[in-house]
């Protein structure tokens, strides 16, 4: 039986060259389970994407897990020695990211890099990886998968190089699929057919899915969770009905009030004064606290902990109302 993967207290620390070190990520916790999705948001420098390249096994060169643990089928991949994490990480966790023409080799054709994982993940001989990967990229929707397995990235459209890189991924059948913005750079017809090639394929294979995104129209058609990081921390992670129904944290409030209504008038969005703060010049107490309307003493002088769910000194207790994303 799988049991999903767990993240708890996760700390990245980057090393530089001057001046002190800097935790992009501090002290994140979080569950993926089998067979659900699970949304990372919130904005750019947040520290989502580096949150999945320490459980990926992908941080930068300076860059280090400097504590917490990620625990996967029992065992802890932060602490394990790091030719074992590795392997454990190829055969079971899989990534697609939001550059899918970058992530494939240029000069391999598409057949060839799918068979490739086969072989890698699952022992295979070349003429059953040469199988499987056919049936793969028939499984993601290409057509005519046969010859397109002979065809080459630059021969493929940004929506097909990412169905290539989804079958990729899924060969051999991992049990964690990181999806970090994987749906950014195509259009929305597009977007719409890879969310629901990954939930079909989450479906089938039983896998947990990580998906980072900063659209929460589409968190709130595909994911089963929310997790919502502000500064490297958590805010507040709750299930997706609730979470868009009665948001607790001030900046979750903010995100949701942001987004346009359904009806298709034009309207004056809401925004969210400021910018989040570098991770070099984070404030003391909360790191929302200059730019939310709540804030206190407390708030400015003690950063708060997540506790049920949510990390603020002055959580609402009354549901908030927020803009309907659809009809």
């Amino acid at each position: 039986m799988h049991m999903g993967l767990t993240v708890n207290n996760l700390e990245v620390t980057i090393e530089r060259r001057r001046g002190t070190a800097v935790r992009p990520v501090r002290g994140v916790s979080l569950r993926v389970e089998p067979g659900r999705t699970l949304a990372l948001v919130g904005e750019s420098g947040c520290g989502k994407s580096m949150s999945c390249l320490a459980i990926a096994g992908l941080l930068p060169r300076r860059a280090r897990i400097s504590a917490g643990s990620i625990e996967f089928e029992g065992a802890d991949l932060a602490t394990m020695p790091e030719a074992q994490a590795q392997k454990l990480r190829r055969r079971h966790v899989a990534s697609v990211f939001q550059d899918a023409t970058g992530g494939l080799n240029p000069v391999r054709s598409i057949g060839w890099q799918v068979a490739e994982a086969v072989r890698l993940r699952e022992g295979a001989t070349r003429a059953e990886a040469d199988r499987e990967a056919i049936r793969l990229l028939g499984r993601v929707g290409l057509p005519d998968p046969e010859r397109r397995a002979r065809e080459y990235p630059h021969q493929f459209s940004g929506g097909m190089n990412q169905r290539a890189m989804i079958a990729l991924a899924v060969a051999g059948n991992p049990r964690v699929l990181i999806a970090d913005e994987a749906t950014t750079a195509l259009d929305v017809t597009l977007q719409a057919q890879i969310i629901d090639l990954i939930s079909d394929l989450r479906d089938s294979l039983g896998m947990a899915v990580l998906f980072v995104t900063h659209d929460l129209g589409l968190v709130a058609q595909s994911a089963d969770d929310v997790a919502v990081m502000y500064a490297g921390r958590m805010a507040e992670i709750a299930p997706v009905a609730r979470l868009f129904a009665a948001p607790r944290h001030p900046y979750t409030q903010g995100l949701l009030s942001a987004l346009p209504g359904a009806t298709g008038q034009s309207v004056r969005l809401t925004t969210i004064d400021g910018t989040v703060p570098p991770i070099d010049a984070l404030p003391q107490g909360c790191a929302f606290a200059p730019r939310c309307g709540k804030a206190s003493a407390l708030c400015r002088d003690v950063d708060p902990t997540v506790h049920a769910g949510v990390a603020c000194h002055h959580v609402l207790p009354a549901p908030v109302k927020t803009k309907r994303v659809f009809a």
